[in-house]
């Protein structure tokens, strides 16, 4: 098949790389609004050069990836959909809730799919956690942690743009809770601190948060995450229920050190960054889309679920302001 790609910032060379290998791209399109980056993907990965977006959907495209800046995201999902091309968009839908609600209500009667990258419902930790909650061995779950530390805050600019660390960074932790356990938030209750770069406490953000989440048949989720963890890139998840206990990310490069003696786990390299963490996801969430475009299988994470992690979002950022617990339900009213 060929598949056209809106994008060639950092994630969007990456999926270039990642979609060329796949078996079943027989033929990339590319376009950026800079278009040395156009020209370097086409050069590395033998791909053609379309001038503009309208010009790569008339390419005869089975698929387009949407890899630009979330500004451009919601015009460029519905003008796949107009051209009734599956779309594969980087997370978020809009820069907005407001903006991704419009999105949802301009393609929800389409029949076109959209995928939405949420790339870690595609790492195997997290697929073998799902099955043995869906699945009932943990019994009655009682309590959800999931962590995401950064080795170090991204630049300025994109913090100033980014929505604040809810938005962009936790909002993984927030779908990864929600797909794995099958279950909806209902109540937020957010903290955060500033004890690293002065920009972002300038921003309006905090560097590292906790929130605690409370799942509508009364688990407790609780989410920690940072923009500093010297030790690396660090993702990880338990899930505790009444009769057993797994842990997503109990591996040798997971970047933490033990104090306990005589102990040497985890004995590897801890991972510092996240194309490194989930690098296969990435190609099995890629992998998906191509089926998708196939058309032998649905969207694995839609629009609508998308959504859903963006209003837990929202309601983390009110909380963290107000300094109070806030539901889903007063975000969603506005």
């Amino acid at each position: 098949m060929r598949i056209g790609i809106l994008g060639l910032g950092r994630i969007g060379a990456f999926h270039a790389e990642t979609l060329s290998a796949l078996d079943a791209v027989d033929s990339l399109v590319v376009t950026d609004p800079f278009a040395e980056a156009a020209k370097a993907a086409a050069e590395r990965f033998g791909a053609e050069v379309a001038d503009s977006p309208e010009a790569l959907l008339a390419a005869g495209v089975d698929g387009v990836v949407v890899a630009a800046a979330t500004d451009a995201h919601p015009a460029l999902i519905l003008a796949g959909v107009e051209a009734g091309v599956p779309v594969f968009c980087e997370k978020p839908v809009a820069r907005t809730m407001a903006e991704g609600v419009e999105v949802l209500r301009a393609v929800r009667d389409r029949d076109v799919p959209i995928q939405i990258g949420y790339n870690r419902r595609f790492d195997t930790g997290f697929v073998n956690a799902r099955a043995a909650v869906l699945g009932g061995e943990l019994g009655t779950l009682h309590t959800v942690r999931s962590t995401t530390l950064d080795p170090a805050p991204p630049p300025a600019a994109y913090v100033a743009a980014s929505g604040g660390i809810f938005r962009d960074c936790s909002v993984h932790d927030f779908d990864i809770i929600r797909w794995v356990t099958g279950r909806e938030v209902t109540e937020v209750y957010a903290a955060g601190g500033n004890r690293g770069a002065d920009y972002i406490k300038e921003a309006g953000d905090a560097d590292t948060t906790g929130a605690i989440l409370t799942l509508d048949d009364g688990t407790l989720a609780v989410v920690s995450n940072s923009r500093h963890n010297g030790r690396g890139h660090d993702v990880r998840m338990e899930i505790h229920g009444f009769a057993d206990s797994i842990a997503v990310g109990l591996e040798d490069k997971l970047p933490l050190r033990s104090v306990e003696p005589g102990t040497t786990f985890p004995a590897g390299t801890p991972h510092d960054f996240f194309m490194d963490r989930f690098a296969a996801a990435y190609r099995a969430e890629l992998t998906a889309f191509t089926e998708v475009v196939a058309g032998t299988r649905t969207s694995p994470c839609t629009v609508e679920d998308a959504l859903e992690a963006g209003w837990i979002a929202e309601a983390c950022t009110l909380s963290l302001h107000e300094h109070r617990p806030v539901t889903i339900e007063e975000v969603r009213r506005g």
